[in-house]
């Protein structure tokens, strides 16, 4: 039986990378240090959802490498909807049956998600994810800190704000995925590994799933 909700992960999950690195790579592919800053962000952001370091360090720290604009994100955002997770894909029609029933809680940026989700059947206020803040000429000037996902543990707050009860599934690869179970409303933590396995994150899920499919499966045994 499908979960009273289920909460699916975006980078890394929904999609086949991470969309912060994405970003990255458009905005720096001109800059003389782009090697140097981009591995950087790659480490920042593998060590952010491994759980080595906390996940408002690791978005702050990989913010204040980029400089990049409006036009960036809808570039980076376009180039995102041809990488969904293939399993997500073709399972389309599965996911616009229980739209109503599925939540993302994402450490990335509204702007990027909401395009691609809506898709999918997916809402708007059914996306919970950071914003970026733009000055008047259309630049980033810093993610939104009033936003509770900019925040350390901000999944499990929001997570909690939703006050949301019965079976509640989430999906993700990630340590902060997994945290929703530990120390949120959660009942079951799935890790994801079509994109990217974590052996870390592998060994404090209930399940581990090769693709979505595994998933349904499970549901609707």
């Amino acid at each position: 039986m499908f979960p009273d909700t289920l909460i699916i992960d975006f980078d890394s999950t929904f999609i086949t990378g991470e969309s912060l690195d994405e970003l990255s790579e458009i905005v720096l592919k001109n800059d003389p240090d782009s090697t140097k800053h981009l591995n950087q962000i790659h480490e920042l952001t593998r060590a952010g959802m491994e759980g080595k370091i906390p996940f408002d360090e690791s978005l702050s720290k990989r913010m204040q490498l980029l400089d990049c604009n409006q036009k960036d994100i809808a570039e980076v955002t376009q180039l995102l909807s041809g990488k969904v997770t293939p399993s997500f894909k073709r399972n389309k029609k599965f996911i616009f049956d229980h739209a109503e029933n599925i939540l993302f809680i994402s450490g990335g940026f509204r702007e990027m998600i909401i395009p691609i989700v809506a898709d999918y059947g997916i809402a708007p206020e059914h996306v919970f994810a950071n914003e970026f803040i733009y000055d008047v000429n259309n630049y980033i000037t810093e993610v939104n800190q009033e936003n509770v996902m900019a925040q350390e543990g901000g999944k499990v707050f929001q997570a909690k704000a939703l006050r949301l009860y019965g079976e509640i599934h989430v999906i993700g690869d990630g340590f902060t995925d997994y945290q929703l179970k530990a120390e949120g409303p959660a009942t079951k933590f799935y890790a994801f590994v079509e994109n990217v396995r974590r052996e870390n994150i592998c060994k404090l899920a209930d399940g581990i799933l090769s693709n979505f499919d595994d998933f349904i499966k499970i549901v609707l045994d």
